[in-house]
Parts: structure tokens; sequence; C-alpha cells
């Protein structure tokens, strides 16, 4: 939707899309799309909190240019309601924690460009990279928390995972996507499809033990 800035009579066009991919290859794409589901079907009991990916975030009002597109991000604090992009004075929030599904491709965007506006700029809590291929990241998955204003790495669990206090998640590998899990109770985090699965065998096994 053209915005009207105040003081001037010319609407500013912010584009839902800007022309490019949603994913580099087969694996991004869907490893990116599985971390949303989970994530998604993480928050689904809460109102609050916006969970997105692969859209444009704007973040300076009356200049178009300044977007990102980060592959998987939360938001605390605003209605969980469908959106065509994200403008941070509107909403009055920035995304809290920002995932990349990175690659070679992408690294110098995901370390350096994408990282400073995250850290500097949007100040996000927590900052988590994910390599599904392992193209370049040694760990595979790293994660930054920001502390005094600036990302340090969150030291891994003796398993590798990687706990995100924001979204209280324990992260991990699993193939070539993420593992989540409910750190408070340690349960996996299901999709939808998934739940619905394990509901319909459940039920099943229910059937057959009382023949």
């Amino acid at each position: 939707m053209p915005a009207l800035i105040p003081g001037f009579t010319t609407r500013i066009e912010y584009p839902s899309s800007d022309g490019k991919p949603m994913a580099e290859t087969d694996p991004h794409r869907r490893a990116m799309i599985d971390l949303l589901q989970r994530l998604e079907a993480f928050f689904a009991g809460r109102s609050d909190v916006y969970v997105s990916g692969n859209m444009l975030v704007y973040y300076e009002e009356g200049n178009p240019q300044r977007h990102l597109s980060p592959d998987a991000f939360v938001v605390f604090g605003v209605p969980n309601h469908d959106r065509e992009t994200f403008k941070t004075w509107e909403e009055e929030a920035v995304p809290a924690v920002v995932f990349e599904i990175t690659s070679k491709t992408t690294r110098r965007e995901d370390t350096g460009t994408k990282r400073a506006v995250y850290q500097d700029v949007w100040e996000v809590d927590e900052y988590f990279l994910f390599d599904p291929l392992e193209d370049y990241l040694d760990p595979s998955l790293q994660g930054f928390r920001r502390v005094r204003g600036a990302f340090q790495p969150i030291r891994p669990a003796k398993d590798g995972s990687l706990a995100s206090r924001r979204l209280g998640l324990s992260l991990s590998r699993g193939g070539e996507r993420l593992t989540l899990r409910d750190t408070a109770t340690g349960a996996m985090v299901f999709t939808e499809q998934e739940a619905e699965i394990a509901r319909l065998k459940a039920e099943i096994d229910a059937l057959r033990k009382k023949k």
C-alpha cells in the first residue's frame, strides 16, 4: 500500500516483493519453510506473536530502499495476522529473533551487511545462521545474542544445540533442517501436519488395542 508522508503530496510505494527468488536451492527452501511451520506451530496459542519469513521488512519511513527480507523472523507484542509487508514504524516493533538459511552465495550478506543492520539498526535479541548444505559455516548452525549492544556467539551445548532464550527453544541440526525443542518441557516442536498425523496414529493404535 502507498503511504503518504506528512508534508509531502507524493505517495511512497512500499512493494511487497523485491523480485528475488524465495531461496537459492530446494534444500534451502525446504529448510526455510519447515522452520517457519515449526515456529508458527510453537506460537500458535499466542495472539501477540507474529512469525513470518521471506517478507520485506521496511525500517525507515519514507525510504523504500531501506528494507531486508529475513528467511524467518519472530516479532513479539504485535497482532498475529497476515500482512503484505512489515513496516517497523507502523508496527512500533522490530523482529526480536532473525534466522537466515545461509550459503556461500549469501555469505557476504548474511555475515556482513544484513548482520550489521540486525545488530545496529534493528537491535534484534538473537540472530541465527543455518547452512543446510554445510557449504561454508562450521559448525553449520551458529547463533548470536545481543550483549551490551553487540552480537556475541551463543555457546553450544554438549550435543551441539543452541538455546534461544528469547524464543524458549533449543535448536539443533536434523539433516538438512532445523530441529526445535521446547526448553521448558524438552518436547519436540512438530509442524501442524506432523501433529495431526501423530494424533491420528494414536487414535488408530487405541482402536486396535480395543479389538
